[in-house]
């Protein structure tokens, strides 16, 4: 057995995912924002809290896995990070650009902050696995 097959761990690595694709399209904001006629995209919101409380009352229950990106999810799963929904613009430039760098930069922020809370809560339960193993390093 390898970390990754531990329910934490798999919902820590899925919330890193889903914020380094969601870093990927304000970056790509951020990049056309001189473009005409391009409006600002950001990523569904996915609840992980729903699916780490999930992970407790799996343990018991037989689940499906996910063997292609193409199969179905089962219904207690995050959804594909890579759905993009469009942002209704509030303020628009008379060339038809719909991107606010501030607003970007807000979220780009907000998604550094998450993606460095996860870095660590991920180290520190590396570290309580290593002590519980009776590992020195």
């Amino acid at each position: 057995m390898t970390i990754e097959n531990i329910g934490l761990f798999q919902g820590m690595n899925a919330k890193m995912k889903y914020l380094n694709e969601r870093q990927a399209v304000i970056s790509q904001n951020v990049a056309n924002a001189d473009t005409p006629g391009y409006v600002s995209q950001d990523l569904n919101k996915v609840d992980f809290s729903r699916m780490v409380g999930n992970l407790s009352t799996r343990k018991m229950h037989v689940s499906m896995d996910i063997s292609n990106a193409g199969h179905q999810l089962p219904e207690n799963m995050a959804a594909n990070a890579k759905e993009i929904k469009n942002k209704k613009p509030f303020e628009v430039s008379p060339d038809g650009n719909a991107v606010i760098l501030e607003e970007q930069m807000i979220r780009s922020s907000e998604t550094q902050m998450d993606y460095n809370l996860m870095i660590n809560l991920y180290r520190n339960n590396v570290d309580m696995v290593r002590t519980a193993l009776g590992s020195k390093k």
